[in-house]
């Protein structure tokens, strides 16, 4: 298997643009959402390539797709509805893909999920669908996550999540106030794991986020 490829998966609304890293010996799967793509969100985004190479220091196979509009992705900004449907579409794509692949335990390749920002919004809605189809993934991790009112964009009605998702966030988050997802993750009885000065883009504080991953690890 090709350590890096850069593949275009066919979508609702024509190609989407992904990044793929293997592992020698994979264990999971994970699917890592991008920032909004309105305002420079990529899947080169440092806080999602930060996660991408803490899923893979723990044995995952990474995919970080570039949402509709960016890069090679074909499409146009749907405000989550239809990058919705184009993850839930790129999952399919990942389960048939790997579906020879097992752990060493013999068992099928987990799915893990991830986002940032607004691809966190987008990943909570995806991990709905995919539970109510029956198909859940193993872990959320979620950074930075778009909830509530966020002042040049919209308003998030971010959904609920499994009681185990890794939710991170920076004190110090001028995008994505605290405040915007205590008030989410708090009818949910959801912890949050709360960086002291930190920021929306977790400037000179990346490192947290790989050693929160792994000492949370499941």
């Amino acid at each position: 298997m090709s350590r890096h490829e850069r593949i275009l998966v066919d979508g609702p609304d024509g190609k989407i643009e992904v990044f793929v890293e293997g592992h020698e010996n994979p264990q999971g799967i994970a699917l890592i959402a991008h920032p909004h793509p309105l305002f420079g969100g990529t899947a080169d985004n440092k806080v999602v390539t930060t996660l991408a190479r803490a899923f893979r220091e723990r044995g995952c196979i990474t995919l970080r797709p570039n949402f509709r509009g960016v890069g090679a992705s074909e499409g146009e900004h749907d405000h989550g509805d239809a990058e919705t449907e184009d993850l839930l579409a790129l999952h399919a794509w990942t389960r048939a893909r790997y579906a020879t692949l097992a752990t060493d335990s013999g068992m099928p390749l987990p799915v893990y999920l991830a986002g940032f920002s607004f691809g966190a919004y987008v990943t909570t809605r995806l991990a709905q669908r995919l539970a109510t189809a029956g198909d859940s993934a193993k872990w959320l991790v979620l950074v930075g996550t778009a909830a509530g009112f966020v002042e040049g964009t919209r308003r998030y009605e971010t959904e609920a999540v499994p009681p185990d998702t890794l939710v991170i966030h920076g004190s110090a988050d001028e995008t994505v106030r605290l405040d915007n997802v205590l008030a989410w993750a708090e009818p949910l009885g959801l912890p949050i794991v709360v960086v002291p000065g930190a920021d929306h883009f977790f400037h000179r504080r990346l490192h947290l986020i790989r050693d929160i991953i792994h000492r949370a690890w499941r």
